[in-house]
């Protein structure tokens, strides 16, 4: 019966039927086409630079727009981008961009300083609401325009010079303002665009719709397909496009790994998001050369909304915080790949050493939880822990769920939501305990520190401290780095003790890369240039 199928196929090619030759899988369309296919577990919530704040939305949005400067993959430390030079003042008060003549906007305009300062005004308005507007505060006067006490914009530390010269002063030394000038808020848009289709500061309006989209980046946008998939195409007019290799990326918004791996082995991806822990020591032991464990400078932690009770207790949260055992989380839900967390900022951030951080104590967690009126969880009410609907969170969560009940004898329910939703809900305190990540925008402790700033947009716990604050303050006008990482050693110290939040892994990127992919280098911010890939078979 078996040798009947050379038959039928040369029966079906002699009728001029296909069905029997070998179809040409996406991937290897992909290599004959310079077409990168990359899962991106997302559907983005915008592509507005100014206001995303989804680490998935940059991947895309890196894509479309370029700063003043750009991140060096393995390193994460700023590398030009439009401006291809920079003055620094003596002070390091005042910074002078040098825009590339060739820099261009996908519609053929010249990008230029003036372009800068728009982009700046606008995501710094208050009627825009950008919650990563404070990326700008380091600019003279940009925090009391953002908060509408100076009212002209004029007044601000941003000047176009020329349309080659953009000057930016500070209102004191900041030794990362030019990794700062490569994170998505520095980057510019197009003002006539924007304004066709609203006002400057209107959010959510078709600008940034395919056909609509004009940006700077080394793609523009060609296809975007609500959950279904996005397409970017080489941009003829970005700068550097002769060397840019990549025909086109198609990113596609695949929720679940496990679904991304089965794509990536029926040949329909060459990059996945990321991969069922699970399946990593299958791929360590069966096809390593298409396993990646990336370092990235992460970490998951509990979010406690401290304005809601129980968590309006600082003992209750401690005593919370304390009752994890962190290496059991990391060994049996991630295989080991996404270490244990004590502390706020990861290691390997810069030079910065951390306090020793929270640790694993059952006992004294059990004991403070007595002394906030709930001895042995009597009383304590059921908290729902709202998380990503993806194969990891959930799990970490059931984790957390069985630790708390056997050894504080509370109760928590799992909220799964996808990722808008996920994010909505804890940017309005519309929560009382969810699990999230933050992912460093540049390699220096308080890009980490920062976010938990009384009034921060991302700080969305709740929790505040005048120390804390204080410290972060001091640290900015320090001028010696040993003298500032010890004063933002003691602010870490305060949020860990306290709680503000508590620290449950650091997150590694675990994804799987098809081996024509080269040159896409381990990024400790996670973040690629896709100009820089080459597909070679």
């Amino acid at each position: 019966m078996r040798s009947g199928l050379p038959a039928l196929c040369l029966i079906a090619a002699l009728l001029g039927f296909t069905a029997c030759t070998k179809r040409e899988t996406p991937v290897e369309e992909g290599l004959r086409t310079h077409t990168l296919l990359i899962g991106n577990q997302n559907e983005p919530a915008t592509l507005d630079p100014s206001l995303m704040d989804a680490a998935t939305d940059m991947n895309i949005v890196i894509a479309l727009f370029e700063g003043l400067t750009c991140y060096d993959e393995p390193t994460g430390l700023p590398v030009p981008g439009v401006a291809e030079r920079w003055d620094i003042s003596p002070d390091g008060l005042v910074y002078t961009f040098h825009l590339r003549p060739t820099a261009k906007w996908s519609n053929g305009d010249r990008v230029t300083a003036a372009d800068f300062a728009y982009s700046f005004q606008r995501i710094l308005s208050p009627a825009l609401g950008s919650t990563y507007a404070y990326m700008l505060w380091p600019i003279k006067d940009a925090e009391a325009f953002n908060s509408g006490k100076l009212k002209n914009f004029s007044e601000v530390g941003v000047a176009a010079l020329d349309d080659a010269t953009l000057r930016v002063t500070l209102t004191r030394p900041t030794p990362y303002l030019l990794a700062l000038a490569a994170h998505s808020t520095w980057m510019p848009v197009h003002r006539a665009t924007v304004e066709k289709f609203g006002k400057m500061d209107e959010r959510g309006t078709a600008w940034t719709r395919p056909g609509n989209l004009v940006g700077n980046g080394a793609f523009t946008l060609a296809e975007w397909q609500p959950n279904a998939r996005l397409i970017v195409a080489k941009n003829p007019h970005y700068w550097g496009a002769a060397a840019n290799q990549i025909e086109r990326v198609i990113f596609y918004p695949t929720e679940k790994s496990d679904v991304e791996e089965l794509n990536f082995r029926a040949g329909q991806l060459h990059l996945t998001y990321s991969l069922p822990t699970s399946k990593i020591p299958g791929y360590r032991q069966q096809s390593p050369d298409r396993l990646r464990l990336d370092p990235l400078l992460n970490l998951t932690y509990i979010n406690f909304n401290v304005t809601k009770p129980p968590f309006t207790n600082p003992k209750v949260r401690r005593a919370l915080a304390l009752a994890l055992d962190r290496t059991a989380i990391s060994e049996r839900v991630f295989n080991g790949g996404w270490p244990p967390a004590h502390t706020l900022v990861p290691p390997h951030c810069g030079n910065y050493t951390s306090p020793a951080g929270q640790p694993d104590d059952f006992a004294t967690a059990r004991a403070l939880l007595a002394e906030a009126g709930f001895p042995g969880g009597k009383g304590f009410p059921t908290l729902a822990m709202q998380v990503l609907n993806d194969d990891k969170l959930p799990k970490m969560a059931e984790a957390i769920q069985a630790m708390w009940q056997r050894e504080l004898g509370i109760k928590i329910t799992i909220e799964p939501y996808e990722q808008k939703t996920w994010l909505q809900n804890q940017q309005t305190l519309s929560h009382t305990l969810a699990l999230l990540g933050w992912t460093a925008d540049f390699p220096d402790p308080i890009t980490f520190l920062d976010t938990f700033r009384t009034g921060n947009g991302n700080n969305w716990t709740g929790w505040g401290s005048k120390e804390y604050d204080a410290l972060l303050d001091q640290a900015a006008i320090t001028a010696d780095p040993a003298a500032r990482f010890d004063l933002l050693r003691k602010a870490e110290s305060v949020i860990l003790d306290e709680p503000g939040i508590a620290p449950v892994v650091y997150r590694a990127s675990t994804y799987l890369i098809h081996p024509a992919v080269k040159n896409w280098q381990a990024s400790p911010l996670g973040l690629h240039r896709y100009q820089l890939i080459r597909l070679e078979q």
